[in-house]
């Protein structure tokens, strides 16, 4: 099947063109990969006879996946021109991202409001995009609900979550960006990021 109608299955249509163009300019290998919780995309460069590697989670909306595909683009774009001289997210990786991401722009792809997310992201673009809560929350809201789950700022303070694999927290207070979280069986005191998946535990 043909690069560009698959890519359409992930992607706002109209982006799919020109991420097709950038997949065959870079002799990329574009791979659309299952959730990792701590990820959403990865870059590879060249080794071991591998040319460019991309992967991007197949289950993120059509924004996200818009986003950090470009995001793992200007990593691509930066090794090109800088090989690891580099920093991962330095000044280059953000010039980078800021001129790649303009054609989306100037196609109207994004809604406003995730539009004006991504302005602000820009001006000082962050390692990761989820570690930006409030381009994170702007890409959220376009996804599908999922009926059990809640993000741990929505917890009520107190109460009891599961994460993955069943072990159970309670909600403790907010440190700085973070909240406490104690696990029941452990005693023992993470932290975890407002928008963070769980699934409340009725006491």
């Amino acid at each position: 099947m043909d690069k560009v109608k698959v890519l359409e299955k992930y992607l706002p249509p109209d982006a799919a063109p020109l991420i097709g163009r950038w997949i065959d300019y870079f002799k990329c290998e574009f791979k659309i990969s299952r959730n990792r919780g701590s990820k959403f995309g990865d870059y590879r460069s060249p080794h071991g006879g591998k040319g460019h590697r991309i992967s991007v989670n197949y289950d993120l909306n059509p924004y996200a996946f818009l986003v950090t595909t470009v995001h793992e683009f200007a990593h691509l774009h930066t090794w090109n021109e800088h090989k690891h001289k580099a920093k991962p997210h330095g000044t280059e990786w953000k010039a980078n991202f800021k001129k790649m991401m303009q054609p989306f722009f100037e196609k109207d792809i994004f809604p406003q409001d995730v539009k004006h997310a991504i302005t602000s992201y820009l001006n000082n673009p962050a390692a990761s995009s989820c570690s930006d809560l409030n381009l994170y929350r702007s890409l959220r809201r376009y996804d599908e609900p999922k009926e059990s789950l809640l993000t741990v700022e929505k917890v009520p303070f107190k109460a009891l979550f599961k994460i993955k694999g069943d072990r159970v927290f309670r909600k403790e207070e907010q440190l700085r960006k973070r909240f406490k979280c104690i696990e029941i069986a452990t005693k023992r005191v993470y932290l975890f990021s407002p928008v963070a998946e769980v699934e409340l535990v009725e006491d």
